[in-house]
């Protein structure tokens, strides 16, 4: 009781139009923020960030709030119309929402899309609420060894990422964990492949790279085709404004709550975010879905599972942070320095002091959330004019914002020049039938897989691995993942030599 009293304190303190026109505000350039190439949710909540200087800290921190949130469903809306993700978790919405506005279906894909956030985000905030001291207790436990074994987990996922084409996958993977190594060791300093070039001491930039591999070889290959017109099924088809049925909303609910449950929990573990969580929930769908062959060529699951997980945790990146004072995103870690320029410390000592501001805060997530909700919807018309586009305009904008989006990171020519180079790279891999999206999942778990393993060896050596139970389990689960196609394949085989016999 106590608890729905400060919810229903801090839904009071949010009753006037300045609260609101505060939160409808950063849900609005959250989206925006979310679906331009280049600027990823943290870059749009830094970028704000001396906007709230004059603002109170309890509704400066509430617009910034609104922006990490809503700025993660933005990115599934260029990934769904034009394959471009506007934020690195939005590359597995990419997988099947791209696909499905192809065949005419980009309606559904982000209506989908959209309650898909809502929902999970709904799941998210509920977590926080509920359970943000026990979660933040649970995360502090994880030694280096746990952090290992979930990302070596999450690398499992690349069995499912190349569908049929495990060889090839488990290539372009390698190749990601390769490209990753490039720049200086982060435990003894030393610089590996960079060639005496300054610029690659700090290894590639992500968001360049993740430009080019989705954004600029999809030009380069259509231009390559001559392909310039509009898509045809989309611009044709009537049905590209037809907004997904009530039955299928309903059909979807339980990918839609699993995706969230465990968005939320790898959320809660610094560093791990919603790129990861995307990938392992979208890996899970699969395995538990009736139709996994339709993965990665327009299921409404897979779309389900990388947005409600990528938006849930956002609300399992605030346990630590409001809890212990610890960063579990890049977005978290600016909300802490905006934390500290209005005066407030993050921890425990936040929810003893200034419970008015945490229970203000946990509401206006709520309100955030249906507000996106609302503001989605109303924008959905103008979302899908852009399938309409002809390509003879379109790719020349995609290519000066993929430009644009990968000099903003670090005003940098030399990001230029990546995100052209990974153009190339993924428009010659496409070509010759690798999948572009294991080398980003290589890209983002290569740093974690690293550096906790050095420190694990450091500490108690590689024993260490196998004796502590939840990094075992965690293993253990990985091996089990990784066996598992190989069994299926072996057990189809033999289906198919019965059968003849």
């Amino acid at each position: 009781m106590e608890m729905l009293n400060s919810l229903a304190a801090g839904l009071r303190n949010l009753a006037g139009i300045e609260p609101l026109a505060v939160i409808t505000a950063g849900v609005i350039v959250g989206i925006l923020g979310g679906a331009m190439p280049g600027v990823s949710p943290s870059m749009a909540v830094a970028i704000l960030l001396p906007f709230t200087f004059g603002m109170s800290p309890t509704m400066g921190l509430v617009m910034l709030c609104a922006i990490y949130l809503a700025s993660n469903y933005g990115g599934s809306i260029t990934a769904v119309t034009i394959n471009t993700p506007g934020t690195p978790s939005a590359v597995v919405t990419a997988f099947d929402g791209y696909p499905l506005a192809k065949s005419g279906r980009a309606g559904e894909a982000l209506g989908v899309s959209l309650v898909a956030s809502v929902a999970g985000g709904f799941v998210g905030i509920v977590i926080l609420i509920c359970f943000s001291a026990p979660l933040a207790k649970f995360a502090l436990k994880f030694w280096p060894a746990e952090y290992f074994a979930l990302a070596i987990l999450g690398l499992t996922t690349v069995a499912s990422l190349g569908g049929g084409k495990w060889l090839e996958a488990l290539i372009a993977v390698l190749l990601g964990l390769m490209l990753n190594t490039i720049g200086l060791d982060h435990v003894s300093g030393v610089s590996r492949y960079t060639f005496d070039i300054i610029r690659l001491y700090d290894g590639f930039s992500f968001i360049p790279a993740l430009i080019g591999l989705f954004a600029l070889s999809e030009v380069f290959a259509n231009v390559e085709e001559g392909n310039f017109k509009a898509f045809d099924k989309v611009s044709d088809d009537k049905s590209i404004s037809s907004w997904p049925s009530l039955s299928t909303y309903l059909s979807l609910k339980w990918g839609m709550l699993r995706a969230g449950i465990l968005g939320t929990i790898i959320g809660v573990f610094p560093g791990a975010g919603g790129t990861i969580a995307s990938f392992i929930a979208y890996d899970v769908e699969k395995r538990l879905s009736r139709h996994p062959e339709k993965f990665g060529r327009g299921s409404l699951e897979g779309v389900v599972a990388a947005e409600a997980s990528n938006s849930s945790s956002v609300g399992g990146a605030l346990v630590p942070l409001l809890t212990l004072g610890i960063p579990g995103s890049a977005s978290t870690a600016v909300l802490i320095g905006a934390l500290m320029i209005h005066e407030l410390r993050p921890g425990p000592e936040l929810f003893s002091k200034n419970p008015e501001i945490v229970y203000t805060l946990f509401s206006s997530l709520f309100v955030a959330n249906f507000v996106l909700l609302v503001v989605g919807a109303l924008g959905s018309r103008i979302w899908l004019k852009v399938t309409m586009v002809p390509k003879s305009i379109l790719y020349p904008m995609i290519f000066a914002f993929s430009i644009v989006g990968s000099f903003a990171v670090r005003s940098s020519l030399f990001d230029v020049g990546v995100c052209v180079a990974f153009g190339v790279a993924g428009w010659l891999l496409n070509k010759f039938h690798y999948p572009s999206s294991p080398i980003v999942l290589g890209l983002v778990l290569g740093t974690l897989i690293e550096m906790n393993l050095q420190m694990t060896l450091l500490m108690d050596g590689p024993a260490m691995l196998f004796t502590r139970p939840l990094s075992a389990v965690l293993l253990a689960l990985s091996a089990l993942s990784l066996c598992a196609p190989a069994l299926r394949g072996l057990r189809a085989r033999r289906n198919k030599k019965a059968d003849k016999a």
